[in-house]
């Protein structure tokens, strides 16, 4: 049996869960909703706070869904409650990140700036201070959204390697290389 998909998913009060045909399971909390389609094959099941997901067989497909659904429905339950949140670093001389909205405007050394639209599901924050490498912060009850969303930020300069200069999150540990070193003579 899968070692994830078997463990059961306790649910805090404050937050209600609805399964419908289909397998379509809203999430509902203080922070927000969020629903996921769940493969028809699989079983839903709520009892005392608790709530459980069940495979038919022990085929590769089933065994395969039933981590899956069972993390992406732990991560929902997760969302609504406490929500997540993601932070990237903009380093190089020159770099900047503002935010006006949800609309995030980054400096980031082209010969022109970047404006990116963030989601509405994603609240975006940018904290700048003297001396320190602007930060963005990323807030949202969706995992994934903000996790495919901090990527494409970070795509439009990722570090490299010889100074460090680029899009980071925040505690990454960056692999440096040595420059160039001077001829001997």
């Amino acid at each position: 049996m899968s070692r994830i998909g078997k463990n059961p998913i306790s649910v805090p009060s404050g937050v209600k869960i609805d399964v419908s045909k289909g397998n379509l399971v809203t999430v509902k909390g203080p922070k927000g909703e969020l629903t996921q389609q769940v493969n028809p094959d699989l079983g839903i099941e709520m009892e005392d706070g608790t709530l459980t997901v069940t495979r038919p067989s022990n085929s590769k497909r089933h065994r395969s869904f039933h981590g899956l659904y069972r993390s992406l429905i732990a991560n929902m339950i997760e969302g609504v409650t406490n929500g997540y949140e993601l932070s990237l670093e903009v380093v190089g001389v020159g770099y900047r990140a503002e935010n006006k909205g949800n609309l995030l405007i980054l400096t980031l050394g082209y010969s022109h700036p970047i404006y990116f639209m963030v989601p509405p599901e994603v609240g975006v924050e940018t904290i700048s201070a003297k001396g320190k490498a602007p930060i963005v912060k990323l807030t949202s009850t969706d995992k994934q959204l903000v996790g495919q969303i901090a990527a494409k930020i970070r795509a439009f300069r990722k570090p490299e390697p010889y100074k460090g200069k680029g899009i980071k999150f925040v505690g990454e540990e960056l692999r440096r290389k040595a420059g160039k070193t001077a001829a001997k003579k």
